[in-house]
């Protein structure tokens, strides 16, 4: 036995964006045991449904992450709609789907972006970027905002997006399509980035299933999971493929996303194919909720829960949101025993970790 020390991981590492914090075990250069520490960036978001009626909440709901903010919104909007009984309308279900599956694409551009910079690869981290900006045009263009979006309500949504912007985001996502391929054949052919990702943090499917995996990483170990399969919003009106792997790796994690980009693109097209020409985006708000409901939709990181519990008055009783991230962290821990101290960053941030989202 090697001599055991423990070396922090974090709160600041200059591999992630956001604070995560790990007391490392190491025998040597091993990793024996992950202890994660949580909680430094925890901003009391749930807490605020106390202060905000449930029509602001869907502001705040955005609030809890800059990158699944439309997720967000659109989760917490869906659970007061059910609480509530409203239908919404066909075409806003629609444009809901279009902006939750653009969010996937720049989720997973951006993610892409960091992995090539966490290994190396700072011209493969500007061209992924470069790519995703257009994405966020894309927002720009049909929401007015690149990061919060505010589009999505209780109801339905607030903006519509008109004949020639749906026509102008199909052409974008035609024209960097082969553009895309290319770029991301580099992940999963370029010998040097394979060397780095494949075997290195292997989670077997017994124990992705056991710790609870959600989303590319429970599917990147094998188990066909995905939420959209439920039939919320547009999704049963659609064809899409469930993107699986059986290796369990970092290398099976970033093939499952990279494929999910296309299959992103491929649900967008199909959308503005299908999106019914009403005039109407939302339904009329009546009365104040009473009841409670989960609800459960596919973020890019993986199924994301929303609980509303409304008194029939103006304030939720609460509001509680169980991330894709925080149900990942077991499974993220599993795979650190055993690994290299030098892989530690590499296998935090194959999960694609949210830490904004985790701690609220």
């Amino acid at each position: 036995m090697g001599k055991r020390t423990i070396v922090p991981f974090g709160p600041q590492h200059p591999v992630l964006p956001e604070p995560i914090h790990l007391d490392l075990a190491l025998e040597d250069e091993t990793v024996i045991e992950a202890i994660p520490s949580i909680g430094f960036v925890h901003r009391g978001l749930e807490k605020l449904v106390e202060k905000k009626d449930f029509q602001e909440y869907t502001y705040v709901a955005e609030r809890i992450c800059g990158i699944c903010s439309f997720m967000h919104g659109m989760g917490y909007c869906m659970a007061v709609e059910n609480i509530m009984s409203l239908t919404v309308p066909d075409r806003a279900e629609f444009l809901r789907t279009i902006w939750a599956e653009l969010s996937r694409i720049h989720s997973h551009l951006l993610w892409l972006g960091l992995l090539a910079d966490s290994i190396g690869f700072e011209s493969l981290f500007m061209h992924c970027w470069r790519m995703r900006e257009q994405i966020l045009d894309l927002f720009d263009m049909t929401t007015g905002g690149r990061v919060i979006f505010s589009v999505c309500k209780i109801g339905g949504v607030r903006k519509d997006i008109d004949e020639e912007k749906l026509k102008r985001i199909v052409d974008v996502l035609n024209n960097i399509e082969d553009e895309l391929r290319s770029l991301t054949s580099v992940f999963l052919e370029e010998q040097s980035i394979k060397g780095r990702l494949s075997g290195v943090g292997v989670l077997s499917q017994a124990d992705a299933f056991g710790l609870g995996a959600v989303g590319p990483m429970a599917r990147a170990s094998g188990i066909v999971t995905d939420t959209r399969t439920l039939g919320y919003s547009a999704y049963p009106h659609v064809k899409f493929n469930i993107i699986t792997a059986q290796e369990g790796d970092c290398f099976a994690r970033t093939k499952v996303r990279i494929e999910e980009i296309f299959e992103a693109i491929s649900i967008i097209r199909q959308c503005a194919a299908l999106i019914p020409s009403d005039t109407l985006i939302a339904e009329p708000v009546k009365g104040l909720p009473k009841g409670e409901y989960f609800a459960r939709l596919e973020q890019p990181r993986g199924e994301v829960i929303y609980y509303v519990k409304a008194n029939g008055t103006k304030f939720l009783d609460r509001m509680r949101v169980r991330t894709p991230t925080f149900a990942n962290l077991p499974a993220l821990l599993q795979t650190l025993k055993g690994s290299e101290l030098a892989d530690v960053p590499v296998l935090v941030l194959t999960i694609d970790p949210c830490i904004s989202c985790t701690e609220r």
